[in-house]
């Protein structure tokens, strides 16, 4: 089935199987739902939140197929960013379902897909490039009487930035993919140099800067964890055959350090993360051309599992739960021992979303 191809038949809150634990039905919460970038027929592209019974709460449109998700600390206020290179912001009220600004990017700029909030909610720091070089932006935004307004721009950590996050101290981390693109084209895959890049968020000052071996393994997709530890998600550019590990974990000062697994693992993903989920004991990461997930320990790093999930996607973690999301309509949730409740809806998600537990 091609990535996206829409399913046939499928009830809203139908269940196709439950793994590991009984029951099989959606857990209930008339506070809690789902929200992320979804897409309709004849590519009509949207934001949408689901129920956790799978039902759709509400669907607003987007100009083009959306990401990344931002969601404010303190206000029922949430951003979907556009697809590299994507181009606009889509602010909406999440609680209600309520657009509220699309801003376009700026002249010769694109966004990169990702965004953050300040943790005191008055600033949005976006990944953004220069159109004819890629050269790596993070776009500040003020936010004021629900408008976001560009302030300032920070420079000088790379090219090709994706997903940005914000760190325990306030400041930031970047996964810098090191490519250069003309629209999803790679240019300059002999001479890329991606990074894992720290930066103060009050000035953009690089703090710090740590590199793979491996230069074609471009940094793109982030987890941190509330001790400030950070695992990245890399998409490889290299040979075809090799099959390097995709996942790497990070404290400032120290070398970045892969997770576990063999050869044969890391081919079922396909050179391809998509998202990271943590908790206190486990780590998930979902990979959409591998169509599978896979799952580790938090502490050894040690390999769990891999399963199958078509067009895996989306991961989130809230408290010891885990929840993935599929192009196809799979919502998973996995529980602190990892054992996996699996469903099918109707409605499919892209890369990313985020649960929101109010």
């Amino acid at each position: 089935m091609q990535r996206r191809q829409f399913l046939k038949g499928l009830s809203a809150a139908g269940v196709l199987c439950s793994l590991g634990l009984a029951g099989c039905a959606l857990p209930r919460s008339p506070q809690s739902y789902l929200i992320g970038g979804g897409r309709r027929a004849q590519d009509r592209y949207v934001v949408q939140a689901l129920n956790l019974d799978g039902s759709l709460r509400y669907e607003l449109p987007l100009p083009d197929r959306g990401h990344g998700m931002a969601v404010h600390p303190h206000m029922p206020l949430a951003v979907c960013h556009a697809r590299r290179p994507g181009g606009f912001l889509s602010l909406f009220d999440h609680a209600e379902g309520r657009l509220l600004q699309v801003r376009k990017a700026d002249p010769r700029r694109h966004y990169y897909g990702h965004g953050v909030f300040s943790a005191d909610g008055n600033r949005l720091f976006t990944t953004e490039g220069v159109g004819d070089s890629s050269e790596g932006i993070i776009g500040v935004y003020a936010l004021a009487a629900d408008r976001l307004e560009k302030v300032a721009e920070y420079r000088g950590f790379g090219i090709g930035p994706h997903e940005i996050r914000l760190l325990p101290n306030g400041n930031l981390v970047v996964g810098v993919g090191g490519v250069h693109t003309q629209g999803r084209e790679p240019l300059n895959l002999n001479t890329m140099a991606p990074s894992l890049s720290y930066l103060d968020a009050t000035t953009g000052a690089l703090l710090e800067q740590a590199t793979l071996a491996d230069k074609h393994l471009s940094i793109r997709h982030l987890a941190v964890t509330h001790d400030g530890e950070v695992f990245t998600g890399q998409q490889y550019r290299g040979e075809p055959d090799d099959y390097p590990p995709l996942i790497v974990r990070h404290r400032p000062g120290q070398p970045l350090q892969p997770l576990g697994g063999t050869t044969l693992d890391w081919a079922r993903f396909n050179h391809y993360i998509a998202s990271i989920a943590v908790t206190d004991t486990l780590i998930a990461a979902t990979s959409p051309p591998g169509n599978c997930y896979g799952l580790w320990h938090r502490h050894s790093g040690e390999l769990i599992r891999i399963a199958p999930l078509p067009d895996a996607s989306g991961a989130s973690a809230k408290g010891e739960n885990i929840w993935l999301g599929s192009g196809q309509g799979g919502i998973s949730r996995l529980d602190n021992g990892g054992r996996e409740q699996r469903f099918y809806s109707a409605y499919q998600w892209d890369n990313h979303w985020a649960l929101i537990d109010a």
